[in-house]
């Protein structure tokens, strides 16, 4: 299935598992993970990509990946300082990707959305405007996860 919108996009998230969801939720981040120095994002990250993660580990690295949204929300101050600010919506990507699973939420289109964000903070900091080819790199990701 090639995705035209996001709209079958979002749709196709939402009838994966938790645990894909959570795979590919870090696929996406993994993306724009170099846009934040954050250890904490970038253990997040990488754990949620490991098929034997456990709640316990889930629960202890979403209360870093938070905390780290914390840190790097106050870092943006009130000056907008566009590069800080993609890597504050990094941090937000990475905690939706360790997220403790709830019924009725996308984790992968949280994650989705946060790594857009970044990726937009980026272009907008290099003086490229708003382009942002982060949603057809994310289309192609799940195509290739879905047609495994």
């Amino acid at each position: 299935m090639i995705f035209n919108n996001d709209s079958e996009f979002k749709t196709a998230l939402k009838r994966l598992s938790a645990a894909e969801q959570r795979h590919i939720a870090a696929r996406f981040v993994e993306s724009v993970l170099p846009l934040s120095s954050d250890p904490r994002v970038t253990a997040a990250v990488h754990a949620a990509l490991r098929t034997d993660i456990t709640d316990d580990e889930l629960a202890v690295l979403y209360q870093a990946a938070k905390a780290a949204c914390v840190d790097s929300y106050t870092q943006c101050g009130h000056v907008t300082d566009w590069l800080n600010q993609a890597g504050h919506f990094v941090a937000e990507a990475a905690s939706a990707c360790v997220m403790p699973a709830e019924r009725g939420v996308n984790l992968a289109w949280d994650a989705a959305m946060r790594a857009r964000m970044a990726r937009t903070c980026e272009t907008i900091a290099a003086g490229k405007g708003t382009e942002n080819r982060e949603i057809t790199h994310q289309y192609r990701l799940l195509f290739e996860h879905l047609s495994k």
